[in-house]
C-alpha cells in the first residue's frame, strides 16, 4: 500500500470516523450532551430524573418553611430565656388578678 493511494486516504477517513463514533458513545455514556450535524447539541432527556428534581425541589421550599417558623418559635423561647424574671413575673401577675 502505497502513502498517496487512495486505500491510505480511505483509512484515515474510517479511523476519523471511528474516533468519532466512539467519543460520542462515550459522551452519551456519561450523560453529557451530543452535538448534532448541524452543530447544535442534544441534552438527555430523563423523565424519571425531571420528576425526581421537581419532588426534591418541593421538598425543599418545604422544609425552608419548616426551619423558618421553627426559627420564629427559637427566637420566641429565646425572648422569654433572656427576659429579666422580675418582668416576667409581674406580667404573671398582672394576669391573675
Amino acid at each position: 500500500m502505497g502513502w498517496g493511494g487512495p486505500g491510505f486516504v480511505i483509512a484515515i477517513i474510517a479511523l476519523s470516523m471511528g474516533g468519532w463514533i466512539i467519543s460520542t458513545w462515550i459522551r452519551a455514556k456519561h450523560g453529557y450532551p451530543i452535538e448534532n450535524e448541524w452543530g447544535g447539541t442534544v441534552e438527555r432527556k430523563d423523565p424519571a430524573a425531571d420528576r425526581k428534581i421537581e419532588l426534591l425541589s418541593n421538598e425543599n421550599a418545604e422544609l425552608v418553611g419548616k426551619i423558618d417558623r421553627l426559627q420564629e418559635r427559637l427566637a420566641v423561647l429565646e425572648r422569654i430565656a433572656t427576659d429579666p424574671a422580675k418582668r416576667t413575673a409581674d406580667e404573671i401577675e398582672a394576669l391573675r388578678d
